[in-house]
């Protein structure tokens, strides 16, 4: 069976950024299932993966377009200290939800000065090439649960 909408791709992938540097892998024991078509991945390996099998193998360079984004210097802003209330100690690299006109939005402290803390409301890998080593390890139909809220059923443990 290939991957294609609305069925059950399982697979075994390393993140690489443009040094190849390992950003993130999925464990050995632990491949990453996703619904393919639900926008549960970025587009960019999305679209790499449509059509392949189990056994098949994919390496995909992941424009920023194509992933999470170009980098937008407007989500970095300078707010007062006094945003951070009950919070002891604010410290770059620190992440914070923050309520926008949009909704939710995590941001992230890049820097911290007396009256004002810098933050960046970009996702990490935004504005970012991405590299992608994949290895298809399943495909399956999804469930009519699964097609109706638009991610996998994460199986519960037998514990």
């Amino acid at each position: 069976m290939e991957i294609a909408a609305e069925r059950v791709a399982t697979i075994h992938y390393t993140l690489t950024d443009e040094n190849g540097q390992v950003i993130d892998r999925s464990p050995e024991s632990q491949p990453l299932s996703y619904l393919h078509g639900a926008g549960n991945i970025v587009p960019g390996l999305e679209k790499a993966l449509d059509g392949k099998k189990p056994g098949d193998a994919v390496e995909v360079d992941v424009k920023p377009e194509e992933a999470y984004g170009p980098r937008n210097e407007a989500l970095v802003q300078a707010v007062p200290r006094e945003a951070f209330k009950g919070v002891d100690a604010v410290e770059p690299g620190m992440q914070f939800k923050a309520q926008t006109e949009r909704g939710p939005l995590l941001v992230t402290v890049v820097e911290v000065g007396e009256a004002q803390v810098k933050i960046d409301g970009n996702h990490p890998l935004a504005g970012r090439k991405l590299h992608f080593d994949v290895k298809v390890a399943d495909v399956r139909e999804a469930s009519p649960e699964e097609k109706q809220v638009g991610h996998v059923d994460m199986p519960q443990s037998a514990a």
